[in-house]
């Protein structure tokens, strides 16, 4: 009887283990510590679930950065005033009615002319007098066309108008930022400030400008204004920026000049959008780098998981060991049946992780209305990534096992 006991039991750890037998070993492995092997798993699902993650989130990412370098960077033409530039002293060269006169090129869908004043950074108030608190802050001359042209986000009141061009208005719309440091949150009372010792009325708050940042941290005015107080440009040529369709931006800058000024475009130059490839591409670059190594963080943690609970597992399986080995089993038997099992277990778990990774890019694409971007290629590797993570995890768990000597595992 114990001779044919041991005949049965070197037929199924001999050396002819055959692959039927080792998958019903790992299985029975697997399901008889259920939650272990679940919580094990649990690892490479997050790893594998982060990675995929990380690395979908990072190509949505690209394309909604390339996309916004495409809109911004393809639509905006520059109309700079380098006759001003080139004086000695100060001097406009567009007409009052520049925006009108770009408007009616096609393909343009806004446009407006800009300068900053004659002081830098202007003494802004909420009260007149020198002994009032005051604050540093840019203020600019603006056309009304201006800041619809520059992509400007309204908060609250309204933005500067052609009746406030045409009757010179003291009216003023704030950033999001200087409205803040000047105690201002809405304009239910008409609040006032005050530029330069000049009273001026808020019509209104901005709360972003997409090609104009800068209006965000100050004061804007109308142009007319601008110079019935402080005169002509000094310092800072005017220019204009133009909002056109795209694919429209270079035709429009060759003509903006003669449009502007017929009698003399020299006086104008107009700047076409320059190829920001270079730049769309390091930022993407660096963009992708940085999400691969925190995927690349997220794996090593899902891998040392596995290993250090694979680990536990042979030592709790040390009798089981023991008994195997006394029956007949060979050393790399037992070392291929905990190899076997760390790498379904890691095999497993990337296929669950897979899934979650693609359904959390879905969720965050749905939610923030992106166009989804994922390299097929990344769902159906990693899997296979996760059984390799199982697979070198377990290396040493599995040499541990296989060294256990009868005597000593039926001992523990």
């Amino acid at each position: 009887m114990a001779g044919h006991r041991r005949e049965k039991y070197g037929e199924l750890a001999g050396p002819r283990l055959r692959p039927r037998d080792l998958g019903t070993e790992v299985l029975a492995g697997l399901l008889q510590r259920p939650g272990r092997s679940a919580l094990t798993m649990l690892g490479t699902v997050l790893g594998i679930g982060a990675f995929v993650a990380i690395v979908g989130l990072s190509q949505v990412a690209s394309g909604q950065i390339g996309k916004q370098f495409n809109t911004l960077g393809a639509t905006q033409v520059t109309v700079v005033d380098v006759a001003a530039a080139r004086a000695h002293t100060p001097t406009l060269d567009f007409p009052p009615n520049a925006d009108a006169l770009v408007s009616r090129i096609h393909g343009v869908l806004g446009a407006g002319v800009w300068w900053p004043i004659i002081f830098q950074r202007a003494t802004v108030s909420v009260l007149p007098g020198p002994g009032e608190q005051s604050w540093g802050m840019p203020v600019d001359a603006v056309s009304p066309g201006l800041l619809p042209a520059s992509g400007a986000h309204l908060s609250s009141g309204v933005l500067i108008n052609q009746f406030d061009e045409s009757h010179t208005q003291n009216v003023a719309v704030l950033g999001q930022s200087a409205a803040a440091q000047l105690h201002i949150s809405n304009l239910a009372n008409a609040p006032a400030i005050f530029i330069a010792g000049q009273p001026f009325t808020v019509i209104g708050i901005i709360t972003g400008d997409a090609r104009l940042p800068q209006f965000n941290f100050g004061v804007a005015i109308p142009e007319s204004t601008a110079l019935r107080l402080w005169g002509l440009p000094n310092g800072q040529a005017a220019q204009m920026l133009i909002h056109t369709r795209l694919g429209a931006a270079h035709v429009v800058a060759q003509q903006a000049p003669v449009a502007i000024r017929p009698d003399n475009p020299t006086l104008l130059s107009a700047l076409a959008p320059a190829n920001l490839g270079h730049l769309q591409h390091a930022v993407t670059t660096n963009l992708n780098t940085l999400f691969l190594a925190l995927a690349g963080i997220s794996l090593v943690v899902g891998a040392v998981g596995i290993a250090n609970t694979t680990l536990v597992a042979v030592l709790e399986r040390a009798g089981e060991i023991g008994l195997r080995r006394a029956l007949g089993a060979r050393p790399r038997h037992i070392g291929m049946q905990f190899l076997a099992e760390s790498t379904a277990l890691g095999l497993f778990g990337g296929l669950i992780g897979s899934a979650c990774g693609v359904v959390t890019i879905l969720t965050v694409t749905i939610a923030h209305h992106w166009t989804a971007l994922l390299d097929p290629r990344l769902v159906a590797v990693a899997p296979l990534a996760g059984g390799v993570i199982g697979l070198l995890a377990g290396l040493y768990p599995a040499l541990r096992a296989s060294a256990l000597e009868p005597a000593e595992a039926l001992r523990r």
